[in-house]
């Protein structure tokens, strides 16, 4: 890696973690300078534009929710292994103390949800791969006759999602230490009423 290419990064982890509290509004081009040890116009250069810093940021976090949550669930033969998987890895990765990561995704949801253009154009993609990532899963489950044949694939996967940002909600914002719990308890549910009949 170049040294460039080494600053660019140190950027952006500063970056991910000054919007995990301050939102992509938030990113400070003066503070980001002075905790990179740059000036305004050298940390600028790395990226030409506030928007295309805060576009990095969506896309360093997306790529990190990736590896550590999508990418273990794939390694998973089976359909309910995948979603099972997912879900832990989900958490897990939601309630990290040291992962800041997944707050910009949820801040970002909010902060561009009536705001056209690109970074809304982009989440609102990544957060449909999202969706389908969980139907396909789903799909597998039914295509292996772990999930029952009449599944409907949307709403699973608006429930699934749903579970996951309750937890988000109820962890970060209400601090409830039962929240992983009732996230288990809810995919546990979730996955149970979509098992096939009995014989």
């Amino acid at each position: 890696m170049t040294k460039g290419q080494d600053t660019r990064a140190a950027i952006l982890r500063h970056s991910v973690a000054l919007a995990s509290v301050q939102g992509l509004e938030g990113l400070s081009i003066g503070r980001l300078a002075e905790l990179c040890g740059l000036s305004k116009s050298g940390l600028f250069g790395h990226f030409g534009s506030k928007e295309a810093l805060q576009r990095a940021v969506l896309e360093a976090v997306v790529e990190e929710f990736r590896i550590a949550v999508i990418v273990p669930a794939l390694r998973e033969p089976t359909g309910r292994g995948r979603l099972e998987r997912l879900a832990a890895a989900w958490l897990t990765w939601a309630a990290g103390d040291d992962e800041v990561g997944a707050c910009p995704l949820l801040g970002a949801s909010i902060e561009l949800d009536d705001r056209p253009g690109e970074l809304r154009d982009y989440l609102v993609e990544k957060q449909r791969a999202w969706l389908d990532c969980i139907r396909r899963m789903a799909a597998k489950g039914v295509a292996d006759g772990e999930l029952r044949s009449d599944l409907d694939l949307e709403q699973f996967a608006f429930e699934f999602n749903s579970i996951g940002l309750g937890f988000n909600f109820a962890y970060r914002l209400l601090e409830d230490a039962a929240a992983a719990d009732r996230a288990r308890s809810g995919f546990r549910r979730l996955l149970t009423a979509a098992e096939p009949p009995p014989a």
